[in-house]
Formats: structure tokens, C-alpha cells, sequence
């Protein structure tokens, strides 16, 4: 069963995955070089901007979609003692990337970038767009591969909820792009001003996913789902 909780991590973990230290900075000029303008240009160019950046979430959204209902199809139907040790691997795994994210561990693997090149250009900046954002899906840099694969692995030890997670995931990521854009002119002087806290928003969600791993691990996360933990603790 999805619970209400999850899904708001997985929206969180979409909002965390733009922010990341090692993708924000380019997103500006990215968007505008999709759009066939500068950032100079930004300003004059709102909507093309826009428009280009709406087609590149489409594309990774695209992509997420179809892990969702790829891991709904693949694992639903999973006997239950499986699924059992699907969450305490689950677990295990979200818990590693959410110790990778504090800083504890720095694994080489997750320290290289893994980009999906695509050098071809269509006759339309918009198909252009939507391809690239299906590459981005595929884990354009570390920073992203990381929080992505506490998503994935929340997704496999739910599979009935793999799609709606990965949805909420995808919007989480897509909203700020939009936002970026819209206003992709003044978005140089926003990054700028708060770059010096992009790297404790990913120390927080990687406690966050270090919790969120030990309650999947231990059986837990139905519990303080449905608020059992909280009321314990108040009748206490």
C-alpha cells in the first residue's frame, strides 16, 4: 500500500536531486543552450526557454514512468517471503546512499560522473529537449545517481507503488526546472546567493534516507506510516 509519507520522500527526493551541488549550477545556461539562445539572451527568450525545458521533464518523466510500471510489473507478484527480504535488501541499500550523502562513505563508483552523451540534434529543439531529458533520467551525474537509487530502491521494496513513487519523484525534479525556465535570466544571481546551502540539503535527506532505510530494513515504515510510532510516544 502506498502510504502518504513515502510518496512526499519520494517528491522531496525529486526537489534534492535539482539541488544537488554538482547540477544546479549548469542548469541555466543548459536550458538556455536547449532553447538555441544565451543567457544573455534569457530575458527575451522566456517562452522558447520555457517551452524547451518543459520537453526535457517530459523526457525524464517519461523515462520514470516507465521504471515504475516496468518494477510494478516485474516484482508484484513476488511471493511474500521474497518481498520480505526484497525490503531488508532495500533497506540496506537505502541506507548506503544515504550514508553517501552525509559524507561517511565516498564509494569511487558513485564518485565518477556516469553522463549518457547525445550528440545528435534534431530539426526540432523541442524532440531535442524531451531526448535529452530521457539521457538525464539515466543518471547525468553522481550527485543525481545517488538520491535516484534511494528512490529506486524505496520503489523495489513497494513494487504496487513503484509508479506513483517515481511519479512523485519526477515531479519533485520537474517543478524546479520549470520554475528555472521561466526565469532562467535572474536564476544565475538565485544560484549564486544560496549555492552555500545546497550541500546541507543533501547531508539532511541523507539522514533522512538513513532513517527511512533502517524503518524498510526493520519492517517499520507501515508503522510510522499510519502514525503508530507518534501516538505510542504521546500515550507514553
Amino acid at each position: 500500500m502506498t502510504s502518504d509519507t513515502t510518496i512526499f520522500i519520494a517528491f522531496v527526493a525529486g526537489i534534492v536531486s535539482f539541488l544537488a551541488p554538482c547540477v544546479i549550477p549548469i542548469i541555466p545556461g543548459f536550458l538556455s543552450y536547449l532553447a538555441g539562445s544565451s543567457l544573455s539572451e534569457a530575458s527575451n527568450k522566456r517562452l522558447p526557454i520555457f517551452m524547451n525545458s518543459l520537453f526535457f521533464v517530459l523526457g525524464f518523466s517519461s523515462v520514470f514512468a516507465a521504471l515504475g510500471v516496468l518494477l510494478n510489473t516485474l516484482l508484484s507478484d513476488v511471493a511474500y517471503d521474497t518481498q520480505i527480504w526484497m525490503s531488508r535488501i532495500g533497506g540496506v541499500v537505502i541506507i548506503f546512499f544515504g550514508l553517501y550523502l552525509v559524507g561517511l562513505i565516498k564509494p569511487k563508483f558513485l564518485q565518477r560522473e556516469h553522463k549518457l552523451q547525445v550528440k545528435t540534434k534534431f530539426k526540432s529543439r523541442y524532440l531535442t529537449s524531451f531526448v535529452f531529458g530521457a539521457a538525464f533520467a539515466a543518471g547525468w551525474t553522481p550527485c543525481v545517481g545517488a538520491v535516484l537509487g534511494g528512490v529506486l530502491a524505496l520503489a523495489a521494496t513497494q513494487p504496487g507503488s513503484a509508479f506513483a513513487l517515481l511519479l512523485a519523484y519526477a515531479i519533485g525534479l520537474g517543478i524546479p526546472f520549470l520554475i528555472m525556465g521561466l526565469f532562467a535570466a535572474q536564476a544565475s544571481s538565485w544560484i549564486h546567493k544560496y549555492s552555500k546551502y545546497l550541500k546541507s540539503v543533501n547531508i539532511v535527506f541523507g539522514f533522512i534516507l538513513i532513517i527511512l532505510g533502517i524503518l524498510i530494513f526493520t519492517n517499520n515504515l507501515a508503522r510510522i506510516a499510519n502514525f503508530e510510532i507518534l501516538n505510542n510516544l504521546l500515550l507514553n
